[in-house]
């Protein structure tokens, strides 16, 4: 199997990197291009054996599998540029929640598939949002979750639900970061420990919470109920935050919904010049 990439920046270059990390993939196999090519290229002389091409068009025609890793408003540029090579046996993957499956298939004659992923796939684990065309076929589908299993969960979700699922999986990463990151400093703040060992010990109990909540059967609440004695500090400690946090994480939700929305408008624009309403 042959697998492309149109764009090696941040997610692009996490894809690539954790294909071949994993074993799912050997070098020799995938071809990347980069509108900066020095970006491109620095990675082929990390991983020897991987092809590396000036030519979105000889991406295009070298794969099996086309990941369009570009920005949204790039997206018509590129596809304009392999529209015409393309065939109707390739599969085209767009990670790029904006670009709709319709904005895809107007335009291009292949199977299309769009994957959301998560910056915890360079590690191997986190989902991968999935969503798919009807022009993917049962053994389509098979053959991207297996190459995507070996980095991720595969989780398909409705195109309806693409940004709520990416809040939750793929900025998820960087929400909790804050979080965590401001846990950090008050316990620093407040009682003069290292901030060395704050960062150790709260990141070993994400770790630790991230384990019970997958494998270990809990819930977020059966959580909170199992640690939280009645009357007890955390139980205390979940009194002010469920006052200090009440709120917040819907006002989280429709300020990236609404960003969304906006950047769906001037895809739509791009493609076609014309806006969502």
């Amino acid at each position: 199997m042959k697998v492309g990439f149109i764009g090696t920046g941040s997610m692009g270059r996490i894809m690539i990197e954790a294909f071949i990390q994993s074993g799912a993939l050997h070098p020799g196999q995938i071809t990347i291009t980069n509108r900066t090519i020095a970006k491109a290229e620095q990675l082929a002389m990390i991983y020897p054996g991987l092809q590396l091409s000036h030519s979105n068009v000889d991406v295009t025609l070298q794969s099996d599998i086309l990941f369009i890793c570009v920005k949204p408003l790039e997206y018509k540029t590129v596809l304009v540029q392999i529209k015409e090579h393309i065939k109707q046996l390739q599969i085209l993957v767009s990670i790029t929640s904006p670009v709709l499956i319709r904005h895809l298939e107007e335009l291009l004659p292949c199977k299309i598939a769009k994957v959301i992923p998560s910056i915890t796939n360079y590690v191997s684990s986190g989902a991968a949002l999935c969503i798919y065309s009807e022009r993917m076929t049962n053994a389509d589908i098979e053959v991207l979750e297996r190459l995507l299993s070996h980095i991720s969960s595969p989780i398909r979700v409705a195109e309806t639900h693409t940004r709520i699922s990416s809040d939750l999986s793929s900025c998820g990463p960087a929400f909790l970061s804050l979080f965590l990151q401001k846990f950090i400093d008050a316990a620093v703040e407040e009682t003069g420990m290292s901030k060395v060992d704050a960062t150790l010990l709260a990141s070993e109990m994400l770790l630790g919470t991230g384990k019970l909540l997958t494998t270990g059967g809990f819930t977020p609440l059966t959580l909170q109920q199992q640690v939280a004695v009645p009357g007890g500090i955390t139980a205390e400690g979940l009194r002010i935050m469920e006052k200090e946090l009440r709120g917040m994480f819907n006002n989280l939700i429709r300020t990236t919904h609404n960003k969304y929305d906006e950047d769906v408008a001037k895809v739509e624009a791009a493609f076609f010049g014309t806006k969502v309403e």
